[in-house]
């Protein structure tokens, strides 16, 4: 992992104690989520996710990070990175969404 991410993942790691959130989205919404991370995210990630301008986001990279963390950096971003706060745009329960998908593997 760069060294620019280990403190801010680290901080969020700790974050992994907190409860998870109930993931209840409306009709078609995790369809639109699913096409966000792959056009959206994907383009700093990389196009199957295993990195680019971003780091690598698949599963097995992902492995161990518990979801809450992985939420927390999509709706916050990591600063000093081009990794942008989604909070905007995206509710926690979308947030936790996203994560729990990048970690089942479900993304190409």
């Amino acid at each position: 992992m760069p060294s620019a991410l280990k403190i801010p993942m680290l901080a969020v790691l700790l974050l992994g104690s907190l409860p998870a959130a109930a993931v209840d989205l409306p009709p078609g919404r995790a369809a639109e989520l699913e096409r966000l991370v792959l056009q959206d995210c994907g383009s700093c990630h990389g196009l199957t996710l295993k990195g680019g301008l971003g780091p690598d986001i698949r599963a097995a990279t992902l492995a161990g990070t518990p979801p809450e963390s992985l939420a927390h950096i999509v709706l916050h971003g990591v600063p000093g990175t081009p990794m942008p706060p989604w909070h905007p745009l995206l509710s926690e329960a979308e947030a936790q969404w996203i994560a729990e998908f990048l970690l089942k593997g479900e993304a190409p």
